[in-house]
């Protein structure tokens, strides 16, 4: 019988871009100090394997929580965890989204009046990563890392992603979209059937960092 391992799906802490809403996708701007801050006062369940995103924003992530878990284990990378590319929206701020692209974010007042639009009423702008891409490339990553765990006779591995990502794979899975908070994860269980979604997890002490919460991949 297969056994049933997890994947602790964790976004990265605050960007700078995520600081002053910046949509990144899969742009590469840097940990804020607030995001550094955040990282350094986490809870870090125990893992037999740490993943990170090849952007550097997921990578010093995953080497500050790699530094605070209860096993010393080196952080691999995978570009597969990447965010989505948000192609023109990438290095813009809501306003500028507004002002640039009307109608393509569902707060836009210049909105369509039928509702169209894509996941969470976004209407993608050119060179959207679709959510097929996203999910396969997702999946590619989970199966790979499940497979691991087992080879490792581990229970649960760790990865450092992205917000669109988790989206990507919760929605997949059937979960309503919920923003998440930077340091927040998903757990995943792989079994003999499949995939399924577990809890959300904050990682971040909320009494020794600020939660934050970016709107923007």
């Amino acid at each position: 019988m297969t056994v049933t391992v997890s994947v602790l799906l964790v976004r990265h802490g605050e960007s700078t871009w995520n600081a002053v809403g910046r949509w990144q996708g899969q742009a590469d701007p840097p940990l804020s100090e607030r995001g550094r801050a955040q990282a350094r006062v986490t809870d870090v369940p125990e893992v037999g394997l740490i993943v990170a995103s090849d952007l550097d924003r997921a990578r010093e992530t995953a080497g500050l929580l790699a530094a605070r878990a209860p096993r010393r284990l080196a952080v691999e990378i995978d570009p597969r965890l990447r965010e989505r590319d948000a192609g023109a929206f990438s290095g813009l701020t809501r306003t500028e989204i507004h002002e640039r692209f009307p109608g393509l974010l569902p707060d836009d007042p210049a909105r369509p009046a039928d509702g169209s639009g894509g996941p969470a009423g976004l209407i993608p702008p050119p060179g959207w990563e679709p959510d097929e891409t996203v999910i396969a490339r997702a999946w590619q990553s989970l199966e790979e890392l499940a497979r691991r765990i087992r080879e490792a006779e581990a229970s649960a591995a760790l990865a450092v992603t992205h917000s669109g990502l988790i989206y990507a794979v919760e929605r997949d899975l059937g979960a309503a979209r919920a923003r998440i908070a930077n340091l927040e994860g998903r757990w995943v269980h792989r079994g003999p059937t499949g995939w399924s979604l577990g809890d959300r997890h904050l990682l971040v002490d909320p009494t020794r960092a600020d939660v934050t919460r970016p709107d923007a991949l």
